[in-house]
């Protein structure tokens, strides 16, 4: 009896350590998080190679427009043909005896 209650008690202590030690590492990333928050706003913006992007007055290359659906051809409505005239189509052809 005592030694079942001395196992489950050492299973609970283990489990509690465990939490704890998951919540104090939780706890120092996000002031870790919040910390490195606050000194990324500080920092200067970078600066821009070239012309600024939100100038309208900024030439810039022209674009082109290609329809994506331009050699479609419809086929449909069709004829329907015989399935023999298909397959005889398609087959390929005897070969000549030697």
């Amino acid at each position: 009896m005592f030694a079942q209650f001395g196992a489950n008690f050492a299973v609970v202590r283990s489990m509690a350590c465990k939490i704890s030690h998951k919540r104090r590492s939780a706890a120092a990333g996000l002031t870790l998080l919040a910390i490195g928050s606050g000194v990324a706003g500080c920092t200067a913006p970078a600066s821009l190679n070239g012309q600024d992007p939100a100038n309208p007055n900024v030439k810039v290359a022209p674009t082109g427009y290609r329809s994506t659906v331009a050699p479609y051809q419809s086929l449909r409505p069709t004829t329907p043909s015989s399935w023999r005239q298909q397959n005889d189509r398609v087959a390929p052809s005897p070969k000549s005896e030697q």
